[in-house]
């Protein structure tokens, strides 16, 4: 069984142009959430998911320097994209690191590899009172194909409800979550100006540091720093409603829900 990460990253972004290749201590972000993931310690593969698209060549570059696997896919179509992925290589069960998500934390990505080799779940989530960013989706590669075939569009990039609305799918939230991990209240994803700013005072801050900063240590510095927080804080409401705007449910004739 292969066990990977899905980064999830392309160049094309409105509010924040090309917020993946915006430099943080002398690399592009993109490379900070690479480097962080390979501390997973369950994962056998990392793999780039990245789009077609020629302003794209320079993501599977990074990947290429960076010593890990890259997929091409569709632009809008993020569903059909993992499934090529995990046609390609071999995959049973994925967990995705948004490339916006700078601090998903490896450990959290381990406990997603646990409960699905103890428990099976087509799809895990993090719940809602963890940090924003901090863990995204685990999802089974057979349940992947499956909203594959159900769908009725091109647009699956709010791709979570195709799983957890339609009843077809085994859904469970992430277990053993660390109660330090659960703060709703920090917003770690890089969408606006502002999380960039989070973003770079975070990361300068600490990079002293040698080896990886676990995301107990990166809570435990805004605890200290709270100001830090406050930078885009007041973004969380605004970016929860633009992605529910984006949501839709299109099935084939036939589908559940």
């Amino acid at each position: 069984m292969i066990k990977a990460i899905f980064i999830t990253v392309r160049t094309g972004s409105s509010r924040l142009p090309k917020k993946c290749l915006l430099e943080i201590s002398g690399k592009p972000a993109i490379a900070h959430l690479i480097e962080r993931v390979k501390h997973s310690k369950l994962k056998d593969k990392i793999i780039l998911c990245t789009t077609g698209l020629k302003a794209d060549d320079v993501l599977c570059g990074i990947a290429k320097e960076e010593g890990i696997d890259y997929f091409r896919g569709p632009v809008k179509d993020k569903l059909m994209r993992w499934l090529g992925a995990v046609k390609k290589f071999n995959v049973e069960f994925f967990v995705t690191a948004d490339g916006d998500d700078l601090f998903c934390e490896p450990e959290l990505i381990d406990l997603a590899f646990k409960q699905y080799d103890k428990y099976k779940p087509d799809f895990i989530e993090g719940g809602a009172d963890l940090a924003c960013g901090s863990f995204t989706y685990g999802i089974k590669a057979s349940a992947l194909e499956k909203a594959c075939s159900i769908k009725d569009t091109q647009d699956t990039e709010m791709m979570w409800t195709y799983f957890k609305d339609t009843g077809l799918f085994k859904v469970e939230e992430l277990r053993g979550v660390p109660a330090l991990y659960k703060r709703p209240e920090i917003r770690m994803t890089l969408d606006y100006p502002e999380d960039f700013i989070f973003f770079k005072k975070v990361i300068t801050e600490l990079q002293n540091k040698t080896g990886y900063v676990s995301l107990g240590e990166i809570i435990k510095y805004l605890d200290k720093n709270p100001e830090v927080v406050k930078i885009n804080q007041h973004l969380q409401k605004v970016f929860l409603e633009n992605q529910l705007r984006k949501t839709g449910l299109i099935l084939k004739k036939g589908g559940k829900l």
